[in-house]
């Protein structure tokens, strides 16, 4: 779950169960080729698109499927007219969410995962009743086992790269930007030969909450339900 720690965000893990691995390969693909739709097809000049590969690659994606996506999004190939699209909704007890996807038939996704809400616990709301609970930031995760700097060094980097803030997690270090300083902070921290896990635009929420085990549980339960639905690419939490 995005917002008390970005971690939980990364739903393309390694180590996948092959039952979802092509579950993960079609929502990559669907990145992908919006991405390509909307950037063009080269990867040098399309950044976005450059981030999403690499996050496929990384999952073992085929190169041909990658390239597929691709060719479909920049209408080399026929394929399904995506759409993108954001929900905001409130969670169990009040926990406010973004969710985000991609779909091929937008009234059939948001009628199915307005059912998934209403069944966990919670419930869609007007556009900008949530939203303004959030901004839209750049975020970028460094594993600590990727590390090849000291902590003071990784800081020192961050401030020069430009970024707007940082904070250390158990599982490394998270860096914040401006939205439209995301591409500038990467390609810093790339030519220092930095490894990430990660580049985004997310949905920050503005101040977190703190929930108590009960209803972590429901939001979890929620959280695996709008996952589990092919259209659903990421979803933000204020916890």
């Amino acid at each position: 779950m995005s917002g008390h720690s970005h971690w939980h965000s990364i739903k393309f893990k390694k180590g996948v169960e092959d039952a979802k691995r092509s579950k993960v390969f079609s929502k990559l693909s669907k990145e992908i080729s919006i991405s390509a739709r909307e950037g063009g097809s080269d990867l040098t000049f399309n950044p976005k698109l450059r981030s999403i590969v690499e996050k496929a690659r990384g999952e073992n994606m085929p190169a041909d499927s990658i390239e597929k996506a691709i060719k479909k999004g920049s209408g080399e190939l026929e394929g399904y007219t995506l759409e993108e699209f954001t929900i905001e909704a409130y969670g169990p007890d009040g926990v406010a969410m973004i969710i985000e996807g991609i779909t091929d038939n937008k009234n059939r996704s948001l009628g199915e995962i307005k059912l998934i809400l209403n069944q966990q616990g919670g419930k869609m709301v007007e556009g900008g009743a949530i939203k303004w609970m959030f901004e839209r930031r750049g975020v970028i995760l460094i594993n600590k086992d990727d590390l090849k700097k000291d902590k003071e060094d990784m800081e020192i980097l961050a401030i020069e790269s430009g970024a707007d803030d940082f904070r250390w997690e158990e599982e490394g270090m998270v860096i914040y930007t401006k939205s439209e300083d995301l591409e500038k902070t990467r390609k810093f921290l790339e030519e220092k030969r930095v490894k990430m896990i990660s580049a985004n635009l997310e949905w920050v929420p503005k101040e977190t909450v703190v929930v108590d085990e009960k209803t972590r549980e429901k939001c979890q339960k929620l959280f695996d339900a709008l996952d589990d639905h092919d259209d659903v690419q990421n979803i933000f939490w204020n916890i």
